[in-house]
């Protein structure tokens, strides 16, 4: 498939993705209005659009993903798009699936990123966080939820066609979303038949459920015995391990994607300080240097990429057949800021 045959897949599917959620938010808008008129107008509405759409989506699906180059997970659980051996740009993708910014940056931005790794003219490294984990229900499960369910995607060889779905569908804020059931359809929508990747997310679905109510027993406990100002300057690994020594159990996340997602978490903010500081989601990194709003903008993103030299992958890749491990006591990130 020829390079200009690529680029218009991509740009049909994202014109899809748009239609898609510009249905969805004149959807729950007509919802909430509930007239008996306006529900009589949402089925005729949606009937329309279905019928107008562009055909033959699947086959664009197909078209858009055939480019690829392989998806390696590595050893910490995020996931490089290069053929090997490709000298490239770096560019590192830092997301949360329940972010808005995030998913703003996707419609926008994450086309040309996959067209370039594609052409070999970027090493794309995704790494998924959750910095909404500790904001409680539902948008702390919502998700740490997505951020696992990709890193099992990851495990099929489909992490990149299970991102762009979760953007697609990601939930309001304060709505209920990416819920086991969902995620698990949207893995067999994009091709991933092995039961295991079912049971892995019904696993972490329950697990991140557990770490909801974890970390609000955490911080009452916190409150309860430190001052304000201590547990303000308090970082949530620091947290995590006051907590371990009051006898509150944070074993449940041992071995699991949360758990990875959550370490993913911590790093960011560790990895980086003075301008380049983590602060928030998306963070885009081209060669270590965070970027603008040129992020944004699929021209001026490949026009950054176009203008950097070969950058270099910091990450090893897991072996074939080999499991993470992460280390025994788990970090949950810090308090994290977010663009809306």
């Amino acid at each position: 498939m020829s390079k200009a045959s690529r680029r218009a897949a991509r740009e049909r599917l994202r014109q899809e993705r748009l239609k898609e959620q510009q249905r969805a938010k004149r959807n729950r808008i007509l919802a909430v209005i509930g007239a008996a008129a306006l529900v009589v107008l949402l089925v005729v509405g949606v009937g329309y659009f279905i019928l107008t759409a562009d055909s033959g989506p699947e086959t664009e699906q197909s078209e858009l993903y055939a480019g690829l180059p392989p998806q390696s997970v590595q050893q910490d659980g995020s996931v490089v798009v290069a053929e090997e051996g490709t000298e490239a740009p770096v560019v590192e993708v830092y997301v949360d699936y329940q972010c808005p910014a995030c998913q703003q940056f996707e419609e926008e931005s994450g086309a040309v990123l996959q067209e370039m790794a594609g052409d070999g003219e970027a090493i794309v490294h995704y790494r998924p966080v959750s910095i909404f984990a500790p904001r409680g229900e539902p948008v702390g499960s919502n998700s740490l939820r997505a951020g696992a369910a990709a890193r099992a995607a990851a495990d099929h060889g489909k992490f990149v066609e299970y991102n762009d779905v979760l953007f697609e569908n990601q939930p309001a804020e304060n709505e209920v979303g990416y819920e086991a059931g969902d995620l698990k359809e949207w893995g067999a929508q994009v091709g991933i038949e092995d039961p295991a990747f079912a049971e892995r997310i019904d696993r972490e679905s329950e697990i991140a459920g557990r770490f909801s109510d974890y970390y609000q027993q955490l911080t009452s406990a916190a409150q309860e015995e430190m001052s304000e100002e201590r547990l303000r300057t308090m970082t949530l690994p620091e947290l995590v391990e006051w907590g371990s020594e009051q006898g509150i159990d944070d074993s449940f996340l041992e071995g699991s994607y949360a758990e990875e997602v959550l370490d993913a978490t911590n790093e960011a903010y560790a990895r980086y300080d003075g301008e380049n500081a983590f602060e928030a989601t998306p963070s885009i990194y081209l060669n270590d240097e965070i970027l603008g709003n040129e992020a944004f903008s699929a021209q001026r993103l490949r026009e950054a990429v176009e203008g950097a030299g070969p950058g270099e992958v910091t990450t090893e890749p897991l072996a074939s057949g080999e499991e993470t491990e992460p280390e025994k006591a788990p970090s949950v990130g810090e308090s994290p800021g977010t663009e809306e």
